[in-house]
C-alpha cells in the first residue's frame, strides 16, 4: 500500500455494485435515448429530447432534459477518502476538476492534499461524459493526468457517480476512485450569525436587487443564496444568539481588541483547526465610528475564521441600506474565504493581476473607476468575478477553509516590482513615509505617512493612509534580500471618507504601528531593511512611496537581549497591534510587559508597555463568555492616567514619532475628561504640539 501518493496504481476503491448499473437500469436508460435525438443547448448540461412522433395512435415523448454533471462527489476507501468536485456544466461552470484527498488511519482521518485541473478536454455523447487533463497539487505524485467518467442520467433519475483514474505522464494506469454525488454545491460551510442587542434596526434578511437599477436581473437574494450563486452552501448552524449590551453603560462601542477576545469565547463551532465554519457579529458601533462598515478577524492561531458588521453605518430599511448590508455582509464573509480586495489581487499567493474595475462583491463601490458608487451600483450583477469563484470552489482546501492559510497567504510583492518606481505618474499626488532610522532590536516600528498634493491643489483623494484599511500597502525588505508585504492582523471595511487637498487642508498624515501582522514580526533581526509603501488612489492610481533605510542595531548588553525577548513575543505583537487587551489568551504578553516595567522601567523601551497598558486600563474591556455572558471590566482611569502620564514625561526625544506621541496625548485627555478632571485634561493638550495638524489626519488612527 502507497501511503505517500494516493493516485498510485495499487490504489483500488472500485465496487461491484459501483461499477454496474442493474438490468432495468440501463433498459430504461436505453429506451429513453433511443426515443430522442438530442441537440445540445448553449447552456451545458441541459440538452432537451427532440419532440417526434412515435407512431400511430402513440402520445408523443416527454421531453425530458438530461441532469447536470457538475457537483461535489465522494468516495470513501479504507485508507483514503476523495472528495472530488466536478465544474464543466450548469450555473456558470468554471470548466475544472478539483479534489481534496483525507487518509484514513484506524479511527482518524486527516486532510492529505489538493488537486485542480484547470484547462480540461471535455467529451460529450449521448451517454457520458469524459473530462481529461493534467492535475497540479500540493504533493508529488507520479500519476497528474486525470480522467473522469460520468454517466449521463435523465433529470427524472438520481445522478450517476463519478469515476476518477489517474494516469502518469506515459498513460502508465494509475488508482481508479468512484465517488458517488453528494451535492450541487461545490463546498458547505456552517454559518452562525448572532447579534448585539443595541443594534438599532432590523438585521438584514434579504434584498430585492430589482429595488434599485443595477447590472444583474432582478432577484431576491440573502447571504446563503447570494454565496448559493457561487456554489456554496451556507447552511446555518441553528445557533443565532443575542449578546446583551445593557451591561456595558455608557461605553457601548467595540474595539478591535475586545472583538478579537470575544469571538474565541463566543463562536459556538469554534475550535483552533480549520473547518468549514464561520461567524459573523451583527454590532451596533464600533469606536472608529460610523465610516467603519465590517471588519474580518484574524485571531491568534488559525485565521478567518469570523467577520463583523456595524450598524451604525449600515443600518436601516431602506432599498439603499438593504443593498449596502447585502454588500456588506457578503463582502466580509468573502475575506474569511481567503479573498482579496479587487484592487489588492496582486498580493495574494500566488501573485495575479489587479482587478479594480472589476463588479464584484470584493471591490468597494466607491472606489470603482468607472464613475465611482453611482457607476458600480448601476452595472454591479450582484456577484463574484470569475477568479473569486475558481478560488472558492477549487483551491487547495487550506488557502481557502477557515482556519486554513492565513489571510493572502505570503508577500505578494516580488523583488523585481516591489521598489520600482511607476513608469509614469500623473496622479499629482505626493506620498511620503517615515520613521526612525536607527532601532533598537525589538522595537516596535511605527510609520508615519503623509499624502500631499504635488505642485497643485484641488486633488479629491481619500483619507485611509493606515494599512489596516487596505487603501495602502507597505513592502518590507529584511537584511537577507527577502521582500515581505506587512499585512495587518485585522483588515478594516470602511465607508468612503473623500476630501480636498488645497490650501485649507494641504496635507493627510497618520500613523501606524507595522512591526508584527500576520506573518509574525516584520523586523525580527538585526541588519540593514528598506521600506517602501503604495497608496491606492480613488482614481486607481498607485502612488509610490519613497524608500526608507532603517538598521536595526544588534543587542550588545545582556539588558538589551532580555528586553528583545519580552517585546518580541508572539502575543506582545498582538497586543502592541490591539493597544492593549485583557483577553486571557494574551495574558503572557501582559505578563511580559509588565516585567519590562518592573525590570527595565527607565529603559526608552517601557514607554511602549506604559502606552499599551495604559491605553487598555483606560478604557471600558467587553468580553464574552464561554457561557455567553457579557463582562465589562469599567476604566481603571487612575491607572491608565499614570501610565500614559509616565510614557508622555519620559519618552526620550525620537522614541515616539510625532504623531504617535499626539494620539497618546489625546487619549490622556480623554480618560482624565471621563474621570472628571476638566482641569487636568486642558493642561495635557496644552502639550499637544500637533494639535493644528490633528484636524489634517486621516480619520483612522
Amino acid at each position: 500500500m502507497n501511503h505517500s501518493d494516493p493516485t498510485a496504481p495499487e490504489i483500488n476503491n472500485l465496487s461491484m455494485a459501483e461499477q454496474e448499473l442493474s438490468i432495468e437500469e440501463a433498459a430504461q436508460l436505453q429506451a429513453a435515448e433511443n426515443a430522442s435525438t438530442e441537440t445540445i443547448s448553449g447552456e451545458p448540461g441541459i440538452e432537451a429530447a427532440q419532440q417526434t412522433s412515435a407512431g400511430p395512435g402513440l402520445p408523443l415523448p416527454i421531453p425530458f432534459p438530461k441532469r447536470p454533471v457538475s457537483g461535489r462527489y465522494r468516495n470513501q476507501g479504507p485508507f483514503w477518502h476523495l472528495e472530488l468536485r466536478v465544474d464543466v456544466d450548469g450555473k456558470r461552470p468554471m470548466k475544472r476538476v478539483s479534489g481534496d484527498f483525507f487518509q484514513k488511519s484506524g479511527a482518524t482521518i486527516t486532510y492529505f492534499g489538493s488537486f485542480v485541473v484547470n484547462s480540461p478536454t471535455i467529451s460529450v455523447t449521448p451517454a457520458t461524459v469524459v473530462i481529461e487533463g493534467v492535475s497540479t497539487g500540493t504533493y508529488a505524485t507520479g500519476f497528474p493526468k486525470v480522467r473522469v467518467t460520468i454517466p449521463r442520467t435523465l433529470i427524472i433519475q438520481p445522478p450517476a457517480a463519478a469515476t476518477i483514474q489517474f494516469f502518469s505522464l506515459s498513460n502508465a494506469p494509475g488508482a481508479t476512485y468512484v465517488c458517488a454525488f453528494q451535492s450541487v454545491y461545490f463546498r458547505t460551510v456552517q454559518i452562525e450569525t448572532d447579534k448585539v442587542s443595541d443594534v438599532s434596526s432590523p438585521v438584514f434578511a434579504s434584498y430585492n436587487t430589482g429595488s434599485l437599477p443595477s447590472g444583474g436581473p432582478a432577484r431576491t437574494l440573502s447571504v446563503v443564496t447570494a454565496y448559493a450563486e457561487a456554489g456554496i452552501e451556507m447552511q446555518n448552524s441553528g445557533t443565532a444568539d443575542t449578546i446583551n449590551i445593557g451591561e456595558a453603560g455608557a461605553n457601548t462601542t467595540w474595539s478591535n481588541a475586545e472583538l478579537h477576545a470575544s469571538m474565541v469565547n463566543h463562536f459556538s463551532l469554534w475550535k483552533d483547526d480549520p473547518q468549514w465554519k464561520v461567524w459573523l457579529l451583527d454590532a451596533q458601533k464600533h469606536d472608529l465610528g460610523p465610516g467603519l462598515y465590517g471588519i474580518m478577524f484574524d485571531q491568534q492561531g488559525k485565521q478567518r475564521q469570523g467577520c463583523a458588521t456595524f450598524y451604525q453605518g449600515i443600518g436601516g430599511t431602506t432599498a439603499d441600506k438593504l443593498r449596502l448590508q447585502l454588500y456588506t455582509s457578503v463582502h466580509e464573509l468573502g475575506h474569511c474565504f481567503n479573498l482579496l480586495h479587487s484592487w489588492q489581487k496582486s498580493f495574494a499567493v500566488p501573485a495575479v493581476p489587479n482587478r479594480p474595475a472589476a463588479l464584484s462583491y470584493m471591490n468597494y463601490p466607491w472606489n470603482y473607476p468607472g464613475g465611482g458608487a453611482p457607476g458600480f451600483w448601476s452595472a454591479f450583477p450582484f456577484q463574484f468575478d470569475d477568479q473569486e469563484v475558481i478560488h472558492m470552489r477549487h483551491a487547495f482546501r487550506n488557502n481557502v477553509v477557515m482556519g486554513g492559510s492565513n489571510f493572502a497567504v505570503g508577500a505578494g510583492l516580488q523583488e523585481t516590482t516591489a521598489f520600482a518606481d511607476p513608469v509614469q505618474d500623473h496622479s499629482g499626488l505626493r506620498f511620503t513615509i517615515s520613521t526612525r532610522k536607527n532601532l533598537a532590536y525589538g522595537q516596535p516600528v511605527h510609520l508615519e505617512f503623509k499624502l500631499e498634493a504635488d505642485g497643485s491643489t484641488g486633488r479629491q483623494v481619500h483619507t485611509y493612509l493606515n494599512p489596516n484599511t487596505g487603501f495602502v500597502q507597505v513592502g518590507i525588505r529584511n537584511p537577507s534580500g527577502h521582500i515581505r508585504v506587512y499585512e495587518p492582523l485585522m483588515h478594516l471595511c470602511v465607508a468612503p471618507d473623500a476630501t480636498i487637498l488645497d490650501a485649507n487642508r494641504p496635507a493627510v498624515e497618520d500613523s501606524a504601528y507595522v512591526g508584527f501582522g500576520k506573518d509574525g514580526f516584520y523586523f525580527d533581526q538585526p541588519g540593514a531593511y528598506q521600506i517602501r509603501a503604495v497608496y491606492y488612489a480613488l482614481d486607481g492610481s498607485q502612488v509610490m512611496s519613497n524608500i526608507l533605510n532603517v538598521r536595526v542595531r544588534h543587542p550588545v548588553t545582556a539588558a538589551e537581549e532580555d528586553l528583545a525577548e519580552l517585546f518580541l513575543g508572539e502575543e506582545q505583537g498582538t497586543l502592541l497591534f490591539l493597544n492593549g487587551s485583557d483577553s486571557e489568551s494574551l495574558s503572557r504578553g501582559n505578563e511580559a510587559f509588565d516585567t519590562v516595567l518592573e525590570k527595565y522601567g527607565k529603559h526608552p523601551l517601557a514607554t511602549y508597555a506604559r502606552i499599551v497598558k495604559g491605553v487598555n486600563a483606560g478604557r471600558t474591556f467587553k468580553t464574552i463568555t464561554t457561557e455567553k455572558k457579557l463582562e465589562v471590566r469599567d476604566p481603571q482611569s487612575a491607572e491608565s492616567i499614570k501610565l500614559l502620564s509616565a510614557a508622555i514625561d519620559t519618552a526620550e526625544p525620537g522614541t515616539l514619532d510625532p504623531i504617535t506621541m499626539d494620539n497618546t496625548i489625546h487619549r490622556l485627555a480623554q480618560v482624565q475628561r471621563a474621570a472628571g478632571d476638566d482641569k487636568g485634561a486642558a493642561a495635557t493638550m496644552k502639550r499637544s504640539t500637533r494639535r493644528a495638524a490633528a484636524a489634517t489626519r486621516g480619520s483612522n488612527r
